[in-house]
């Protein structure tokens, strides 16, 4: 664990919210240099803390109104690997997030479709279809707030 000061946690809540930014833009904001900021979020990549930076894409403008996260149990006839399941899973362009999780189901899905028939079709065709497959259960999103986290 590394330790984080004031201006760590202030320049991790400041990539959070705005992660393109300059460093020049928030070494102003923070009151510090751009070389001093750029040393400072190379130390908290180096240490793993910040582990990259992504682009968050609006799913809805895109076309796919419908989020839905899915419960899979996988059957326990055959014991398909884990592995196998997660890579048959990951190929599925509507498929944005694999989660392998301890509880009811053994995996969590974050599925985007155009619709609920999109989403009926994506279900039926393409994750009941993959090895293991068993139990599913679908909860569709109503709305998101992203939050900052602990810091």
């Amino acid at each position: 664990m590394i330790e984080l000061d004031d201006i760590d946690r202030k320049i991790i809540r400041a990539l959070l919210r705005d992660a393109g930014q300059s460093t020049g833009a928030l070494g102003r904001r923070l009151g510090l240099s751009q070389p001093a900021t750029w040393r400072r979020i190379r130390k908290l990549e180096h240490a793993g803390v910040l582990r990259g930076r992504r682009l968050r894409l609006n799913a809805e403008r895109l076309g796919f109104g419908v989020t839905v996260f899915l419960g899979v149990k996988l059957a326990t006839k055959g014991r398909v690997s884990l592995e196998d399941f997660e890579r048959a899973v990951s190929a599925i362009p509507e498929v944005q997030q694999v989660e392998h999780v301890l509880g009811l189901y053994d995996y969590r899905l974050r599925v985007v479709a155009r619709d609920l028939p999109d989403f009926e079709r994506v279900l039926r065709r393409r994750i009941m279809t993959l090895p293991g497959a068993g139990q599913v259960e679908a909860n569709v999103l109503l709305s998101e707030e992203r939050l900052p986290g602990p810091l």
